[in-house]
């Protein structure tokens, strides 16, 4: 098995893992969070939704300048329209991986702000930083959901309310 199917599989996976959590996100609080330092719950979501476009990004691009393409948040209204664009951000992610090759994967990709280089990778790098911050970013929506008392859907694992794998 190659890197990209790899890459393919372990996406669908997290796919079906972030689904789970979206479908949960409470909208009527869209402005709590548990501590001043924490992001609110709905650009938190919202976030989480788009990361997998993230990996479109950084195929089919060589770098994200913050200076010239400012981040915009998306507005969503309730669960089915999170869920929408988290959908489109993993369609998009899964055609532009199917399409890519493996050596592409080396080349190099850097974001950026202005001349400040935030960091310098491969495209490789940007896609693993996608998975991560999925995963780091729908733990944090975990803990909003146990602090509100919404169940905590299975991840890698059961949960207290989820027993499943």
């Amino acid at each position: 098995m190659n890197i990209i199917e790899l890459l393919l599989k372990e996406l669908e996976s997290e796919a079906q893992t972030t689904r789970k959590f979206l479908a949960l996100v409470p909208f009527d609080k869209p402005e709590w969070a548990p501590h001043e330092k924490s992001m609110k719950m709905m650009p938190l979501s919202t976030h989480i939704a788009e990361l997998p476009s993230w990996i479109s990004l950084g195929l089919t691009t060589d770098e994200l300048d913050f200076a010239t393409a400012p981040y915009e948040p998306i507005v969503v209204n309730n669960n089915e329209e999170l869920l929408a664009l988290f959908e489109k951000s993993y369609e998009g992610a899964k055609e532009e991986l199917a399409k890519a090759k493996e050596e592409e994967l080396t080349k190099r990709w850097v974001l950026r702000n202005g001349e400040q280089i935030l960091s310098d990778m491969d495209k490789y790098g940007i896609i693993r930083i996608a998975f991560s911050q999925t995963t780091h970013h729908r733990a944090q929506l975990g803990v909003y959901f146990r602090l509100l008392n919404i169940p905590v859907p299975s991840s890698y694992g059961p949960t207290a309310d989820d027993q499943s794998f």
